[in-house]
């Protein structure tokens, strides 16, 4: 079982930035792969990005390719969303997962835990 909580959501202007945090519980941290989806009202959840197990490997979505840096530390079992140059498009709420497996997984379906949640909203 693994346990996640996000944090870090807020208001922001169109081209600022936000970092987003995602604690993980469990011992087992290091060996998922660890994604970041969002979802808009009346939109589905959308894939964001996600890191391999390790931290080396990245996929991003190209909405937000160039502009969203995932990190991790598995010393701190946390995941971070670096958002820069938010646009009004970005606006959601953010969820971080975890899964077994390859990193490059864009598919929701295919995670297992998954935290509550943080509002991201961006002003124009």
């Amino acid at each position: 079982q693994v346990q996640l909580v996000e944090s870090g959501g807020g208001l922001v202007q169109t081209g600022g930035s936000l970092r987003l945090s995602c604690a993980a519980s469990g011992r087992t941290f290091s060996t998922y792969t660890m994604g970041w989806f969002r979802q808009a009202p009346g939109r589905k959840r959308d894939f964001v990005g996600s890191i391999s197990s390790t931290g080396p490997n990245t996929a991003y979505s190209d909405s937000v390719k160039g502009r969203f840096t995932i990190s991790r530390d598995n010393a701190r079992n946390t995941v971070w969303l670096q958002m820069n140059n938010l646009e009004p498009e970005d606006t959601a709420i953010y969820y971080c997962a975890s899964k077994s497996g390859p990193f490059n997984s864009p598919n929701a379906e295919r995670y297992d835990y998954w935290g509550q949640g943080t509002q991201v909203t961006v002003s124009s």
